[in-house]
């Protein structure tokens, strides 16, 4: 979100900025991948189910991206057809489901502690 912020102030270069966001990407995709895994071996249905859209579209995303761009953020289209704001939203987007995620699997490790 602060990178986004930054490019849409012209404090960085698109270039940067993009470089920037494209090598967390792939991270990002197995992190996810991996804990909705976890929670369906684990057999937390309700936070796999939560957990399985994200992950989908994460890997949706990264296999669009168009076979002549630097990554799912790309330098030359990123102020064009108002790609910055919709990546914008969807970085708050997905703050405020980490936020959630991050309460929710507190409140378990929580209860898994008592429960024992």
């Amino acid at each position: 979100i602060i990178t986004l912020s930054d490019l849409e102030c012209d404090y960085i270069n698109a270039r940067s900025c993009c470089s920037k966001l494209n090598k967390w990407v792939v991270p990002e995709v197995i992190g996810h991948a991996i804990v909705t895994v976890l929670m369906l071996i684990s057999l937390h249905w309700f936070i796999f189910l939560l957990n399985l859209p994200v992950a989908t579209w994460n890997i949706y995303r990264y296999i669009m991206v168009p076979s002549g761009n630097m990554g799912v953020f790309d330098p030359t289209e990123i102020h064009n057809r108002g790609q910055l704001k919709s990546h914008m939203k969807e970085a708050m987007i997905k703050l405020g489901f980490h936020l959630l995620c991050f309460f929710m699997y507190l409140y378990s490790m929580i209860l898994a502690l008592i429960n024992d």
